[in-house]
């Protein structure tokens, strides 16, 4: 799913394609994406976007006649631009085309298991069911960001990813926020002392920082490209680098599977050489489960 660094990059490369421009036409290819019946989305043929703005990681277009049309991504949801001209269709992700004079907008979805949304309001009252109450983390206090942590007693992991707590972290980004502060992600917030805040505070703002300011140098002039926005990124230190070495200190990287999410870390750096159980495996190795580094080492 993309994340904060990920929504502001695409912003940046929105913003001067579409702000100021009419909005000809939109054709909605896949009818589940389009989540509202009132207003209808044809309303806003014709009326120029004033503003592209961001609730979590939902985008948001501002349009004339205080319009608002809301676009979640979701997990395999992208953007992909292409110039002015007949719209081609992308054949099986394509789920919705918005026209402009400068290019044609087409959002994407490139997953059996369709999740990305559309919705149409009028109003900014409209928008509210969006927020789920999150506080950027760039621009809130140490104070607050403290506070949240504690606001509730659950894994570090969860609590950096929860929309009601703060905005624009998922799985990739955590991992990275983590490994960056030395942290366990399976640490309990009512365990963190003011120091481990601390530093989480100042590792969460310098990754996303320094991965938004990567992004928007990287797709500097132009809009990001297939695959381009991605939570696999070759750089990052440990999400989705299982079994690859550590950049800091060369330990191989571990995993904990559940569901459909990976949460990756470095035992030495983060678990002081603890291997956390996968769940996945661990109910079939039981007690043969390795427990440190050099136990793990020793089976490899």
């Amino acid at each position: 799913m993309p994340e904060l660094p990920d929504i502001l990059a695409y912003l940046d490369a929105l913003r001067p394609r579409v702000v100021g421009q009419p909005l000809r036409s939109i054709v909605v290819k896949s009818p589940f994406v389009l989540r509202t019946v009132e207003p209808g989305i044809d309303e806003c043929e014709g009326k120029a976007v004033r503003a592209i703005d961001r609730i979590g990681k939902r985008f948001v277009f501002e349009l004339e006649d205080d319009l608002f049309i809301v676009v979640h991504l979701m997990i395999a949801g992208r953007w992909r631009w292409a110039p002015a001209g007949p719209a081609r269709p992308i054949a099986k992700v394509g789920l919705a085309v918005f026209r402009f004079d400068k290019g044609v907008l087409h959002l994407v979805e490139s997953s059996k298991e369709k999740r990305a949304s559309v919705h149409v309001h009028r109003g900014r009252d409209g928008l509210a069911i969006h927020d789920r109450g999150g506080v950027d983390v760039l621009t809130c206090p140490a104070g607050e960001f403290a506070g949240r942590l504690r606001a509730e007693n659950h894994t570090v992991k969860r609590a950096l990813t929860d929309p009601r707590l703060f905005d624009g972290i998922g799985n990739a980004y955590s991992d990275e926020i983590l490994h960056a502060a030395g942290l366990s992600p399976v640490r309990l917030t009512s365990k963190l002392t003011d120091d481990e805040i601390a530093r989480l505070f100042e590792a969460t703002r310098r990754t996303l920082r320094f991965w938004t300011e990567k992004l928007r140098a990287e797709f500097a002039g132009r809009f990001p490209g297939p695959g381009e926005i991605t939570a696999f990124r070759p750089d990052f230190a440990v999400h989705g680098k299982f079994g690859q070495p550590c950049p800091v200190c060369r330990t191989k990287v571990q995993r904990i599977r559940y569901a459909d999410n990976e949460t990756n870390y470095c035992p030495r750096r983060q678990t002081n050489g603890t291997v956390l159980a996968d769940r996945s495996l661990s109910r079939l190795l039981k007690s043969d489960w390795p427990r440190s580094v050099e136990e793990w080492e020793s089976q490899r």
